[in-house]
C-alpha cells in the first residue's frame, strides 16, 4: 500500500513537472505577441535563409488584374542578383497609379483601427524578403494579417519565376468579393 502510494504520488510530481514545463514556453510566446501588438517587430538575423534552389539574375514582377472592393490592387516585383533576392517592392495601388503607402487617411484610418499602416507593413515585409531570401520565413505582421499572407503567397510565386528566370510579369486574376 505505501509502495502504491509513493509511485502515485512520484508520477504526479512527474507529469506536473511536464505540464508546467510546456506551459512555461507558451508564457512566453503571449507575451512576444502582446508586444508584437502593439508595434511593428521585425527580428533581424545575421544568416539569411536561403531558397531550396539557385535564383537566376533579373527581375520578376507580378500583378493582380482586378481592382479590390476599396479600390486597390497588388503590385509586386523582385531584383535577383548573383543568385541573391536584392530587392522587394510589394505595394497595392489604386486605378490612378497612388500607392496606398502614402495615401494619408488610409494609413490613419487603418493605424487607429489595428495599430500598423501600410507605411509600416509594406517596407517590413519587403525588408524581410530580401534580408531571409524566404517567403516561408517573412514574419506576419501583426494587424496586417491578410497583407502578409498575400504577400508570402505572391512572393513564392516569384521566387518560383526566378528559380527558372521566367521573367514574363505574372498575372493573377484576383476574386473580388462583393
Amino acid at each position: 500500500m505505501e509502495l502504491k502510494k509513493t509511485l502515485s504520488t512520484a508520477t504526479l510530481l512527474l507529469a506536473s513537472t511536464f505540464v508546467l514545463a510546456a506551459c512555461g514556453g507558451a508564457d512566453t510566446e503571449t507575451e512576444s505577441s502582446e508586444a508584437a501588438s502593439s508595434e511593428v517587430v521585425v527580428e533581424s538575423s545575421s544568416e539569411a535563409s536561403s531558397t531550396a534552389a539557385e535564383l537566376q539574375d533579373g527581375t520578376y514582377t507580378l500583378v493582380e488584374k482586378n481592382f479590390d472592393t476599396r479600390g486597390w490592387k497588388t503590385e509586386f516585383s523582385i531584383t535577383v542578383v548573383d543568385g541573391k533576392i536584392t530587392a522587394s517592392t510589394y505595394e497595392n495601388v489604386n486605378e490612378a497609379g497612388e500607392k496606398k503607402s502614402e495615401d494619408a487617411e488610409y494609413q490613419a484610418n487603418m493605424t487607429g483601427k489595428v495599430g500598423v499602416g501600410p507605411a509600416e507593413y509594406f517596407p517590413a515585409l519587403n525588408s524581410q524578403l530580401v534580408e531571409k531570401q524566404d517567403p516561408d520565413a517573412v514574419e506576419v505582421v501583426t494587424g496586417a494579417t491578410n497583407s502578409s499572407d498575400t504577400f508570402k503567397k505572391y512572393a513564392q510565386q516569384l521566387v518560383d519565376a526566378a528559380t527558372v528566370g521566367e521573367t514574363d510579369p505574372i498575372e493573377v486574376d484576383n476574386v473580388v468579393e462583393e
